[in-house]
């Protein structure tokens, strides 16, 4: 266990602490995980009905800088950056040679010579020295992690809080604008972890806290609450997305993890192309598929997964209570035999429960 004395804080940190937070430790970073008078579940239903606001200063961010540098990264990362342009942002991965996910990412390309990279926080050191590795000696990589708080505005609400604030709100999905708030400035940025309509904004570390404040006071008339990275989880496995660790990892190829979407193979060349390509000549043996409870139960990481002539067929990678479908819920890497609408059963706590394959999301997606 990591002492909570090594972990870094985000510039957020005591105004988190003044609201009543638990924290938990999030790739190195000691992160709000719920706060109080709320919890998980109040706070997920949250986002899902109103307005949440959260605190992800823990993600890696980096700028990618110099001639063409946005050809020489995509020759690192899974996805085709050629296929987006200046202004748009791209789900994509880096591999290593083994064709397994170091980490997923998402890029924001801002010009053929400038790209900001937002990896995950456990990972960010990590996926900067592989891209420096790779890139030619004129490009620079520019580490921002501690200097760039990113505050995520998510919920059928989030939309009128942005125009309110009058932030640029004639943003589509994937898409991300440089501007200015109060006479700094901040990049906002049509994304999110949620499912939800919503923006992330990145913020100089120096002024965060005046944005924290603003989007609160701003916010009270639709319902704003802050929301720990606790029901960031819930938010997440209920929309199906991969958490890096345990859907997607070292010993998960983005075939498995059904991410073919952003594995290019047409383009000339990404770390790992050589293990993908064998991978889809080969057929994948495994598949992330979605599972729910039809028994009371809550699956977790790691619980095994039987079919009905009680044999393995896998085991749960993510797995949670959904507070919307108010029912066990999980992402299952399983044998690839398996088809929708069969019923597995989990071992929870050594009894077979009950559960139904399904094809994620286990809820309506409102990201557009």
């Amino acid at each position: 266990m990591t002492d909570s004395a090594e972990l870094i804080h985000s510039t957020l940190h005591e105004i988190h602490v003044g609201l009543g937070a638990k924290f938990a430790a999030f790739g190195g970073w000691d992160m709000p995980l719920e706060y109080a008078g709320s919890g998980v579940v109040a706070e997920h239903l949250n986002t899902r009905s109103n307005l949440g606001i959260f605190d992800v200063s823990h993600l890696g961010t980096a700028i990618i800088k110099g001639p063409n540098a946005a050809r020489s990264l995509n020759d690192i990362l899974t996805n085709d950056i050629n296929r987006i342009n200046p202004g748009q942002a791209q789900y994509s991965m880096i591999l290593n040679e083994e064709g397994k996910v170091v980490d997923d990412l998402i890029i924001y390309l801002k010009s053929s010579d400038e790209v900001l990279i937002i990896p995950n926080a456990g990972n960010a050191t990590e996926v900067l020295a592989i891209i420096r590795k790779n890139l030619p000696t004129e490009i620079e990589v520019i580490n921002l992690h501690q200097e760039i708080a990113i505050i995520a505005i998510q919920g059928p609400k989030s939309l009128a809080l942005i125009k309110d604030l009058n932030l640029d709100s004639d943003l589509d999905y994937l898409s991300f604008k440089d501007s200015n708030f109060d006479g700094y400035p901040i990049t906002i940025c049509r994304t999110g972890y949620t499912g939800e309509f919503g923006f992330e904004v990145l913020v100089g570390k120096e002024n965060v806290k005046d944005f924290w404040h603003k989007l609160f006071a701003q916010g009270e008339k639709y319902g704003i609450k802050p929301v720990g990275l606790g029901a960031r989880d819930t938010l997440r496995t209920e929309m199906g997305y991969p958490l890096h660790g345990q859907d997607i990892s070292l010993n998960i190829s983005p075939l498995e993890a059904g991410l073919g979407f952003a594995v290019i193979t047409a383009k000339p060349k990404f770390i790992g192309k050589a293990a993908i390509e064998a991978e889809k000549k080969f057929g994948v043996k495994r598949k992330l598929f979605g599972i729910k409870a039809i028994e009371r139960a809550i699956p977790r990481s790691h619980m095994k997964v039987f079919d009905e002539n009680d044999t393995e067929i896998g085991e749960i990678t993510s797995g949670t209570f959904s507070p919307t479908l108010k029912q066990g819920i999980a992402l299952a890497l399983l044998d690839i035999k398996t088809q929708i609408s069969d019923k597995v059963f989990v071992d929870v706590r050594g009894k077979k429960i009950a559960f139904e394959v399904t094809k994620p999301p286990f809820v309506e997606s409102k990201v557009r």
